[in-house]
């Protein structure tokens, strides 16, 4: 503890240098407990959804190692996180605008290293991800999936953690074991269940009550409903053509599933914005 003090009074020391801002963005962390529930499309498509409502809005890959953002969002980004901890870059410089306005930060490969970089590199990279707060209205993190040290701290850190389950048992078990984990964390945010892949509402609804029932039961915790996207065979047509799914296929039920979960979620944003920096708050969580 007396190491992180010692970080986050150069951290404070560091912006009084710089002028400090306060953080206005709405943090979003889209979680899995496991990979392949589909989270990153549940986040490509929120962030699109969100900014065709007029929101500015920064789709950051919190998967530093394998992450598949610019697959999705068919992006050439030639900088990504690795130049800006490198000294090379800017996050300014790295942001790659979409046609539609969003703001994405890639990832890189090979960034597993991260939580054993040198305390000079960790303070460079925090203090360029702290400004990100003050320059948009929403920040939608894609996390890895699983519990690891690096995704719990994205989640923890953010105003709204929105897991991301389907209706298969592992998924289940691994979507309630990273609620558990946030609950024991004292996760001071909101947490909603999102139902991907159901074959049918009835089998999503379902899905979602039992987890939401069972962390009500044995943890007294709140798990809000997300809402249920059933699988539909567009989803895959759309990655593999690397457009995301509400512009390939905009009169889809799915996209408009998409459309109401976004619009929720931007209603709820006035009451759930932290006064303290997300970037600020994940300090401890990469030292």
């Amino acid at each position: 503890m007396h190491k992180v003090g010692q970080v986050e009074d150069k951290l404070t020391s560091s912006k009084e240098m710089t002028g400090s801002c306060q953080a206005k963005a709405k943090i979003l962390a889209i979680s899995s407990g496991k990979g392949g529930v589909g989270k990153t499309n549940i986040a490509a498509n929120l962030a699109l959804c969100m900014a065709a409502r007029q929101k500015k809005v920064l789709l950051v890959d919190g998967d530093l190692s394998l992450g598949n953002l610019d697959i999705i969002m068919d992006v050439a980004a030639k900088h990504n996180i690795s130049h800006v901890i490198n000294g090379q870059k800017t996050i300014e410089d790295i942001i790659h605008i979409s046609p539609e306005g969003i703001g994405i930060i890639c990832g890189a490969s090979g960034l597993e290293e991260l939580a054993n970089l040198n305390e000079f590199r960790r303070l460079r990279l925090l203090n360029e991800l702290e400004r990100l707060g003050s320059n948009n209205d929403i920040i939608i993190i894609d996390t890895a999936g699983g519990i690891f040290k690096s995704v719990v701290g994205f989640c923890l850190a953010a105003d709204h953690t929105l897991v991301v389950a389907t209706p298969e048992a592992t998924a289940i078990t691994d979507a309630y074991a990273m609620i558990k984990v946030l609950v024991r964390n004292k996760f001071s945010g909101k947490i909603s269940l999102i139902v991907n892949m159901a074959k049918t509402f009835a089998e999503g609804r379902n899905t979602y009550q039992h987890i939401s029932h069972v962390a009500n039961r044995f943890m007294s915790t709140n798990v809000y409903d997300g809402g249920v996207f059933l699988r539909d065979e567009r989803m895959t047509l759309a990655v593999n053509h690397k457009k995301p799914l509400v512009l390939a296929y905009p009169n889809a039920q799915i996209t408009s599933s998409f459309a109401a979960l976004a619009a929720k979620l931007i209603d709820t944003s006035a009451n759930e914005i932290s006064s303290e920096g997300f970037f600020r708050k994940v300090v401890d969580w990469f030292l």
